[in-house]
């Protein structure tokens, strides 16, 4: 990717440009890597030290840090009001997403009725099943299988390995990382008093447009209706999608979460790692949930909540600071 001017670096930050002489950049690095012509930033303080040495022609930071630093570095600090999301325009310019151009690899196995955008790219040993309809600027990575019946809207990145099962629809530019699985059979199982019999899981998932989900993550079918995933929401790796979850648009869900089935998470949530919801439960707009939470009740919108079972953040946090306190407070008790 070309090199960015400075005027050419304030249109695409969208801050205002620092008067100085700037060379022309040609990449982002971190503080302490960063050498001549590259771009850096500072979004967390603890990287402050590396501020003071860092051979990069240019930082990102915010005003107050330009203001206390400016003139005791050797380099250019641009301020920005949110210095992270500068550096990620930054980085999508020198590392755009791929762009297909209708490469077919002869060992990919296309059903004869299956409908491709004439510049769907699709690599070595991917399949896409009989029906499915795939609109145009698709890449489909190595390996990946996409069930019968199956609809991706435009510019959706399908990494190797990774699975669509049948009857499930993404939207426009929908992310898949390697190992996901996308409309697995949700768990139904109903007990006859000698074996689980199981229940035919007959709805699909739904992805909707600029949802990314990460590697190795597993989002099961609807029972009878639709488990759903709606706009911008962001899922990391190894998390769990139970059957007929809905996840409202721009919630975050973090590595290792677990979800179990029927549960609507609201829009705008947070789920840290590791944590625990269960099934059939309603958590608000805007919620944050701590990592390794477990929750068990359904959560007003715009809390924060964290510990087993979940509670008000705050509360957790007294009740931690008295849990520390317990041996010391027996051993008087016990004097």
């Amino acid at each position: 990717m070309a090199a960015l001017s400075l005027a050419e670096l304030g249109e695409l930050l969208q801050c205002t440009a620092p008067a100085v002489d700037l060379p022309a950049i040609h990449g982002v690095n971190t503080l302490a890597a960063a050498t001549e012509g590259e771009a850096s930033f500072l979004a967390n303080k603890r990287y402050l030290p590396d501020l003071l040495t860092t051979r990069a022609s240019v930082v990102l930071v915010d005003e107050a840090t330009q203001a206390r630093y400016a003139g005791q570095v050797d380099t250019v600090l641009w301020a920005c009001q949110d210095p992270y999301l500068a550096f990620a325009r930054l980085q999508r310019h020198f590392h755009p997403q791929p762009v297909s151009s209708g490469r077919r690899h002869p060992t990919a196995v296309i059903a004869p009725d299956a409908q491709l955008a004439d510049d769907v790219d699709v690599a070595a040993g991917a399949v896409i099943g009989e029906g499915c309809r795939i609109a145009a600027g698709c890449l489909i990575g190595a390996g990946a299988v996409i069930g019968r019946h199956c609809q991706l809207g435009e510019n959706c990145l399908i990494h190797p390995r990774a699975v669509i099962a049948d009857g499930c629809v993404l939207g426009k530019r929908v992310i898949l990382q390697s190992g996901a699985v996308i409309g697995s059979d949700g768990f139904g199982y109903a007990w006859d008093g000698k074996a689980h019999v199981k229940i035919p899981q007959t709805g699909i998932v739904e992805l909707h447009d600029d949802v990314e989900i990460g590697a190795n993550t597993c989002i099961d079918r609807g029972a009878l209706g639709n488990t759903v995933v709606h706009q911008g929401v962001k899922i990391d790796n190894l998390v769990q999608l139970g059957h007929n979850v809905e996840i409202g648009a721009c919630s975050v869900v973090v590595s290792q979460v677990g979800i179990s089935g029927s549960t609507h998470i609201g829009r705008g949530c947070q789920l840290g790692g590791q944590a625990g919801v269960a099934g059939h439960l309603t958590i608000g707009d805007g919620c944050k949930v701590a990592a390794q939470s477990g929750v068990i009740s359904n959560l007003d919108a715009g809390g924060t909540y964290g510990g087993t079972p979940a509670i008000p953040h705050r509360m957790w946090l007294r009740s931690m600071a008295m849990l520390n306190r317990l041996p010391e407070l027996f051993r008087k008790n016990k004097a």
